[in-house]
């Protein structure tokens, strides 16, 4: 297995900070911080390089806060030159890694996401032959077969074993100065156990979670041999004809989590459902013939629709505020076949704002 051990004077390069600037502002170009920091950006980042060469680097406080979407989760952001770090970072290991993930792992990698990974769930369906018709190119729903195994990680990145992680990045990577820097921000969140746990919200987090998991991947594809297995960061699905299979891999892979990689299964949001029941997954519920929003989602449209009229009628939001934040939750209900909620929500938004009706957003309610 071929090891890197000279990389890191590629990370403190002037040319890699730069993209990695370039990377941490994507989205966020008119955020303050975003302006203040690229006003003296060659500065900036000739300082981050030297703090890096000599190792006087330092991550300031994580900012903690709350979101509710719909479940409650704490969020850790990192100072905004603290995130240029970060892609600084990614930039230079995670191409190491990344070509051998499997390619089943859909979660903050090129080319994939929520949607592909449904797509593939899908496709998984049909091509493991439950309730479906090579002849007439149909799903029957009445004669499904087969269950899916459900689970995800309880508390995965609380639980995050630091040792663990760094024995696995070094046994790719030799180069001792991006061992430091990555125990630097690993360090930098503080949890109530010590060298446990990643922050919710960093590029690193992300990316080192699809590292830590790589070795689940492993062991559900070559040696349970499961053929139709799907992992989004924590949350993964295995779909099988025969329950008992499925029961038995359960049990093997939450003792492969706690004997190796001091982790587990979720013991309530990891359970063995029939297909045809539909399975809650990414944010949808997936059928053999069709996709339905999660009812959370559903519920969530119409609270938040009241919420845009109240900050609209006090200034706190204008028209094209609304309509850009409305737009997209419609291109995401329109992953789903939920034409009649969609007008019904344009309905709503059209009696609370009837000086333009529906304007940019009525292409969404075409979709089937």
């Amino acid at each position: 297995m071929k090891s890197y051990r000279r990389l890191y004077s590629q990370l403190c390069s002037y040319e890699n900070l730069e993209l990695a600037f370039k990377r941490a502002r994507k989205g966020k170009t008119t955020k303050q911080y975003v302006i203040e920091f690229e006003a003296n950006l060659e500065d900036n980042l000739k300082q981050l390089g030297y703090e890096l060469e000599n190792f006087t680097y330092s991550p300031s406080p994580l900012t903690i806060f709350i979101v509710k979407d719909p479940k409650t989760r704490k969020i850790s952001a990192s100072h905004f030159r603290d995130r240029v770090v970060h892609h600084a970072l990614c930039n230079i290991i995670a191409p190491i890694f990344e070509k051998d993930f499997i390619y089943d792992s859909f979660a903050n990698r090129k080319d994939k996401g929520t949607h592909p990974a449904i797509r593939r769930f899908e496709k998984f369906i049909r091509k493991a032959n439950f309730g479906y018709s090579t002849h007439t190119q149909q799903i029957n729903e009445n004669t499904v077969g087969g269950y899916v195994l459900k689970a995800d990680i309880r508390r995965y990145f609380d639980s995050v074993n630091h040792e663990i992680l760094l024995n696995m990045i070094q046994y790719k990577v030799e180069d001792k100065r991006i061992i430091w820097l990555i125990k630097t921000i690993l360090k930098n969140h503080k949890t109530l156990i010590t060298d446990r746990g990643m922050p919710l919200g960093n590029l690193t987090s992300q990316f080192f979670a699809n590292v830590y998991l790589h070795e689940l991947d492993l062991f559900v594809k070559h040696k349970l041999k499961a053929e139709y297995y799907i992992r989004y960061v924590d949350d993964f699905v295995i779909l099988h004809r025969n329950r008992r299979v499925l029961e038995k891999w359960k049990n093997e892979i939450d003792g492969f989590l706690k004997e190796k990689l001091k982790i587990e299964l979720h013991p309530e949001k990891s359970r063995i459902i029939p297909l045809k029941r539909g399975i809650t997954f990414l944010g949808f519920r997936i059928f053999p013939k069709y996709r339905l929003l999660k009812k959370s989602n559903t519920i969530r449209i119409w609270k938040r629709l009241d919420k845009f009229k109240q900050k609209y009628e006090k200034g706190e939001m204008n028209r094209a505020e609304v309509v850009k934040s409305l737009e997209g939750w419609l291109a995401y209900a329109g992953f789903a076949n939920s034409y009649n909620l969609r007008k019904k929500v344009m309905a709503r938004f059209n009696q609370h704002d009837r000086r333009d009706p529906a304007a940019s957003c009525a292409v969404y309610l075409i979709r089937s």
